[in-house]
């Protein structure tokens, strides 16, 4: 590191702490995190992204915002926001508070309580969004309106950004990264945040500055076909499982990065047996072939490793009594940053080694190929101080996600991205995508101090 980026990590670190929540501000961060669940931002329904946006605009207004810095369009069977905070110095580039309206579908009849009905009962919120994305965004929108309520004027422009796909197609994602492609860097409230014990004790901080490029394809294998009593020497079916076995037994190249070594050094000395023992060897020597087999054995650390490609869905024949016409197959990829998903089809292409199998992108699936976010001096000093003012001495881990989330499309623009969640959790209450999601109320405080103080430190 050098001089002046020792100098800027200092600085940061030296600058006010956040003032600690009162009890007037958490309830009214409560609150905001339970209209946010009340509204059922699915894709498909406009009508309450654009409530959902109308609630969050009314909130800032109330606090100061200037009406005509925020910004609601409809778009897609959804909607997506920005809210400017002018800062000091319009010249600098701005930061982006970035986050997703939108939520996963959830059935009434599945769950126990009414999935956009919040309820605040043994201290959680229940409900859909409570914890993927809407806590964060609250507690992002919480912070917005406490600092301008206090006449805090950011050195730079800080832009809230809400998409409304994030779950989905994430075109509205991409218009933003578009309109916001010369920001200083995104801060994402989509990804990273905090791990606890099942005591409630601080595990780790992860901060989430890469993600793996999905990417879905399909081979497909065609025949003439005929009938089941005259079979011969082609098969689609028997062809497709060839090229299957193949790619089954195929491994990518191991392959680094500044953020997957930064990830190894951090948590080898905090992971316990064979694996903690492969990290240490594996940070001392990335050529360690036994420490790389040991982990890549481990499907929590493989994708950490490498590209990885499975298959994950078959289908072939059009009657029990009939030699197959078609048979295909979807392999889905989870991509190394900066490698192209056009040259994993072509190094796909090589394994299978089958002019019979063809293999295509399925596209659609909002997914683009993105670079890894360097980590930033300035951006791991603000992190270390906030996480530390709540949890004294806690490792920061840098992550690196298999995706996917609205920062690929900020860093495919040429922003740097972050996820800088103020959420710290067990796992056993992690109900993301699932039934009956729940957030704890404990959180929120902590997560208040978490975003005012990174914006106080990065929004210079």
């Amino acid at each position: 590191m050098s001089t002046a980026a020792v100098a800027a990590a200092l600085a940061c670190l030296a600058a006010p702490a956040a003032a600690k929540p009162t009890p007037a501000e958490h309830a009214e961060a409560l609150e905001i995190l339970t209209q946010a669940v009340a509204f059922r931002t699915v894709i498909g329904h406009p009508d309450q992204a654009v409530a959902y946006a109308e609630a969050i605009k009314a909130r800032l207004v109330k606090a100061g915002f200037n009406p005509a810095d925020i910004k609601i369009t409809p778009s897609d069977g959804t909607a997506y926001m920005t809210a400017r905070y002018p800062g000091r110095d319009r010249t600098k580039k701005p930061i982006v508070i970035l986050g997703h309206m939108d939520v996963v579908e959830a059935k009434r009849e599945d769950w126990t309580r009414d999935p956009f009905t919040p309820v605040v009962e043994n201290g959680y919120v229940y409900g859909r969004g409570s914890v993927d994305n809407k806590f964060d965004v609250s507690m992002a929108v919480a912070t917005l309106v406490k600092l301008k309520r206090a006449g805090w004027t950011p050195g730079r422009d800080v832009i809230l950004a809400l998409s409304g796909d994030e779950e989905t197609a994430m075109a509205t994602t991409q218009k933003l990264a578009a309109e916001l492609k010369g920001a200083e860097m995104a801060l994402n409230a989509d990804g990273g945040g905090g791990l606890l014990d099942e005591k409630g004790q601080p595990v780790v901080y992860g901060l989430q500055a890469g993600e793996k490029t999905y990417a879905d394809f399909t081979l497909t294998v065609t025949d003439p076909g005929g009938h089941s009593s005259r079979p011969g020497k082609t098969n689609a079916i028997n062809t497709l499982a060839k090229a299957l076995e193949k790619i089954g037994a195929y491994s990518f190249p191991v392959m680094r990065s500044e953020l997957t070594d930064a990830y190894f050094r951090a948590s080898a000395p905090k992971t316990d047996g064979a694996a903690g023992e492969a990290m240490k060897r594996y940070v001392a020597n990335p050529e360690d072939k036994d420490a790389v087999a040991e982990l890549a054995a481990d499907p929590e650390y493989v994708g950490q490793l490498r590209t990885t490609c499975v298959a994950t869905q078959v289908a072939g024949g059009h009657a029990p009594n009939a030699l197959p016409q078609r048979a295909t197959a979807n392999i889905n990829c989870r991509i190394f940053p900066g490698t192209p998903s056009e040259s994993v089809r072509q190094e796909l292409a090589g394994v299978i080694a089958d002019p019979a199998v063809k293999i295509e992108r399925v596209t659609g699936d909002g997914a683009i190929d993105s670079p890894a976010s360097p980590l930033r001096p300035d951006v791991m000093a603000a992190v270390k101080k906030a996480v530390n003012a709540r949890y004294p001495g806690l490792t920061i881990v840098p992550s690196m996600s298999a995706g996917a989330t609205d920062s690929m499309h900020f860093r495919a623009q040429g922003v740097p991205s972050y996820g800088v969640a103020g959420l710290f959790m067990k796992s056993s209450d992690d109900f993301a995508h699932g039934l009956n999601e729940r957030a704890p109320v404990a959180a929120i405080d902590g997560a208040l101090d978490h975003w005012e103080s990174l914006l106080k430190d990065l929004a210079k």
